[in-house]
C-alpha cells in the first residue's frame, strides 16, 4: 500500500510503516523502553528524510504516553508535583533542544548531528542493557539475591530550595527534578525520543522516588514533553505529517498492549540481551549509512503536489496555512488515540476480572 506523504513528500508503505510500528510497540511494552530509539531509525532508513523521522516520532511517543499515563491515573500511580517540576525544566530544554535544532538545519548540518547523536546513544545505551541483561541471566542461575542499596546522596541534593512531595514521601531540592527535566528536554527536541532512559534511571538513583510511581511520572512528563516538541516542530519547520503519526500511533498503542501481557507472563531477562544487541546493530547500521554508504535514492517528488488527493492536499494546505493550528491538531490527535486506548484497555480488563472471577466459583 504505497503512499505519497505531502508534508514529507516521500513514498512509503503504509501498512510496513504499520507493521513496524506494531513491532517496536510490542518491544517497547515487553521491556518498558522508549520505541523511540528503534522507530526513529527505522523510518530514516526506509527513506524518511531525519528532519521529518524525529518530530513525527514525538507525536507517536506522545499518543503512547497519553495512553499509558492515562492508565496510571486510574490506577492512582502518579506523582503530579514530582512530574509538573520535571516539565518546566524540561519545557526549558526542549525549547534550548529547538534552537540547537535550528542552528545546525541552518547549517545544513542536522541530518549528520541526529545520526550521529543515535548511534552514540544506541551504543552506550545496547552496551548497558547487554551488561545488565548478561547479568541477571548469570544471576538467576547461580541463584543469587542482591541486597537493596542505600540511596546515596550526590551534589545535586545539597541544592536550595527544598520542597515537600508528599506522593513519593520525599523532601527534594526543586532544582534536582528541573536540572534533570532539561536535559531530558534537550535530547527530545534533536532525537524525537521521550527521554525514558534517562529520566527512570535518575527517578530511581538521584531522585530516590518509589518504584511504583516511576513509570506513570516518567509518562506525564513524556506526554508534556513531546507536545512541546511536536508544536514547535510543526510552527517552526511544518514537518509533522498527520498521515505518518496516524499509522505509527496505532500501530504503537496496539503493540504496546500486547508486549505488556506477554512481559507479565515470561521473564524479560533473555530478551533484553537480544533487545541489547539490537540496538547495538542498528547504531553500526547508522553509522554504516552515515559514513560509509554512498548518497541513497528516495522516492521523493519535489513539489509534487500536483498529482496529490484532496485528503493530502487538505494536509498540505492546512500546515502552510495555519501552522499553529496544525500543530495542536497533531497533538489532540495523539492524545485522543491515546486517551482511546487507556479507555478501551480499561473496560476489556475490567470485563476480563469479571470473567475469571465467575470461573473460580
Amino acid at each position: 500500500m504505497e503512499y505519497f506523504l505531502p508534508i514529507a513528500q516521500v513514498e512509503i508503505n503504509l501498512l510496513f510503516i504499520f507493521g513496524l510500528s506494531l513491532v517496536v510497540g510490542i518491544l517497547s511494552g515487553l521491556f518498558g523502553v522508549g520505541g523511540g530509539f528503534l522507530m526513529t531509525p527505522f523510518l530514516i532508513f526506509l527513506g524518511v528524510p531525519p528532519i521529518y523521522a524525529v518530530p513525527n516520532e514525538a507525536s507517536n511517543i506522545l499518543g503512547t504516553s497519553v495512553s499509558g499515563s492515562t492508565t496510571h491515573y486510574l490506577k492512582g500511580t502518579l506523582d503530579y508535583k514530582m512530574g509538573f517540576m520535571i516539565v518546566i525544566g524540561g519545557t526549558v530544554g526542549t525549547i534550548l533542544g529547538i534552537i540547537t535544532f535550528s542552528y545546525f538545519k541552518d547549517i545544513g548540518k542536522i541530518n549528520v548531528v541526529i545520526s550521529l547523536a543515535y548511534m552514540y546513544i544506541l551504543a552506550i545505551l545496547g552496551t548497558f542493557m547487554l551488561i545488565q541483561g548478561v547479568s541477571e541471566i548469570d544471576k538467576a542461575r547461580k541463584k543469587i539475591t542482591e541486597k537493596k542499596k542505600l540511596h546515596k546522596h550526590y551534589w545535586i541534593h545539597g541544592l536550595p530550595l527544598r520542597m515537600r512531595f508528599k506522593k513519593s514521601q520525599l523532601y527534594e531540592s526543586a532544582f534536582t527534578p528541573i536540572i534533570i527535566g532539561l536535559i531530558v528536554g534537550f535530547i527530545a527536541a534533536i532525537m524525537g525520543i521521550g527521554g525514558a532512559f534517562i529520566l527512570v534511571p535518575a527517578m530511581i538513583y538521584i531522585i530516590g522516588m518509589p518504584t511504583r510511581l516511576i513509570p506513570g511520572t516518567s509518562l506525564f512528563v513524556t506526554i508534556f514533553v513531546s507536545a512541546i516538541v511536536t508544536i514547535l516542530h510543526a510552527l517552526n519547520y511544518g514537518t509533522i505529517d498527520l498521515i505518518l503519526v496516524s499509522v505509527l500511533i496505532l500501530g504503537s498503542i496496539i503493540g504496546v498492549q500486547f508486549g505488556q501481557k506477554i512481559g507479565e507472563k515470561i521473564d524479560s531477562s533473555e530478551f533484553k540481551t537480544i533487545l541489547a544487541i539490537l540496538l547495538l546493530l542498528v547504531g553500526i547500521a547508522i553509522a554504516y549509512d552515515t559514513f560509509i554508504k554512498d548518497e541513497k535514492t528516495v522516492n521523493t517528488i519535489v513539489n509534487g503536489t500536483n498529482n496529490l488527493g484532496p485528503l493530502s492536499e487538505f494536509i498540505l494546505n492546512f500546515s502552510r496555512d495555519l501552522p499553529v493550528f496544525y500543530g495542536l491538531t497533531s497533538v489532540l490527535l495523539a492524545v485522543v488515540l491515546g486517551v482511546g486506548a487507556a479507555m478501551i484497555r480499561r473496560v476489556y480488563s475490567n470485563w476480563d476480572d469479571k470473567r475469571l472471577a465467575k470461573l473460580k466459583k
